[in-house]
């Protein structure tokens, strides 16, 4: 139900409808957003059964419907957010848990190799690079522990496999912005055409290069260092990619600007009123500006933080303490 504060979504557009215009009909509603009633009245009950909007009258041909407030929605939606991250986490576990085991009982798991050795995990993690074809996805957890040197050798390899026609989407903890080496380097990235998404706290290290080859980077059990699990195509490698994939839909997008961006009073009230669900007319209204004036400031913000709606926009502030 994220698409409900998505105002191109047609659960958006209803829900929208009914913040401006209170206790409306079906058919009311379908003239306001342009929707055939029978969507309308589909996305109504879909949204009712989410606790989103009300109705407000007897009778599915009469009633007339309310929005919830907006701050409860955005409430509801972070707490399934939180909710979601849990449920991936402990998967996680359960599946570290799951191969670890598998090893232990029968010492070898056809698409699983371990590698220890320091040189050749960094190796693999060029060989990955380089011999992707189509895309290479990753999550990057701290510590961030790579020095200027192999930042800017990573840069020259990804410009040249980007270059080459690979997609690069990466999905980076929250705490990379602090970072006063790998922030620069995550920047620079996304300009050069990067695809990337934050979390507050990504459950794993992760890269996966095309439909053949996953990398999971863990902190050695037994001494200082880490090791590199090597899986091919099998059910892990296949949990493995659904794991990024939903964590992706997680993640909020996050633009070259980011972290670094300074915002004042007004752009915080404006963020703050936008988080609540106002329209760009009630904002310039509580602000006693003009509508463009509003308009180009939430144009303007939503580019600062990547983000591509305005929920998106709350979250992605927030976590960046803006809010």
């Amino acid at each position: 139900m994220h698409d409900v504060l998505d105002p191109g979504s047609d659960r958006g557009r209803v829900y929208r409808s009914l913040v401006r215009h209170p206790h409306e009909s079906a058919g009311r509603l379908a003239a306001r957003t342009g929707l055939d009633e029978a969507a309308v009245r589909a996305v109504l009950h879909e949204l009712a059964a989410a606790d989103i909007v009300v109705t407000t009258g007897p009778g599915d041909a009469g009633a007339a419907w309310e929005a919830v407030p907006p701050a409860q929605v955005v409430e509801a939606l972070l707490r399934h957010n939180d909710s979601v991250r849990t449920a991936l986490r402990r998967t996680g576990t359960e599946l570290e848990r799951l191969y670890r085991a598998a090893r232990r009982e029968s010492g070898h798991y056809g698409a699983l190799e371990v590698v220890e050795d320091h040189a050749r995990v960094l190796a693999i993690s060029r060989q990955l690079q380089q011999s992707a074809r189509r895309q290479l996805r990753c999550i990057d957890v701290p510590p961030y522990s790579g020095t200027a040197d192999f930042y800017l050798a990573q840069e020259a390899l990804q410009r040249e496999r980007m270059a080459a026609g690979v997609v690069y989407r990466a999905i980076y903890s929250g705490s990379a912005f602090d970072d006063p080496v790998a922030w620069p380097n995550m920047a620079r990235m996304i300009e050069a055409g990067e695809q990337a998404r934050t979390l507050d706290d990504p459950p794993l290290k992760l890269a996966i290069r095309d439909d053949d080859l996953a990398v999971v980077t863990l902190a050695a059990d037994d001494r200082p260092g880490v090791v590199s699990l090597l899986i091919r195509p099998s059910s892990l490698f296949r949990a493995l990619s659904n794991v990024f994939e939903s964590l992706w839909r997680l993640a909020v997008p996050v633009s070259a600007t980011g972290a670094a961006t300074q915002i004042d009073a007004r752009d915080r009230q404006i963020l703050t009123l936008m988080a609540s669900g106002a329209t760009d007319d009630a904002i310039a209204r509580h602000l006693g500006v003009g509508r463009r004036t509003v308009v180009r400031r939430v144009s303007a913000l939503l580019a600062a933080l990547g983000a591509t709606t305005r929920f998106q926009a709350g979250v992605q502030a927030a976590r960046r303490g803006w809010l």
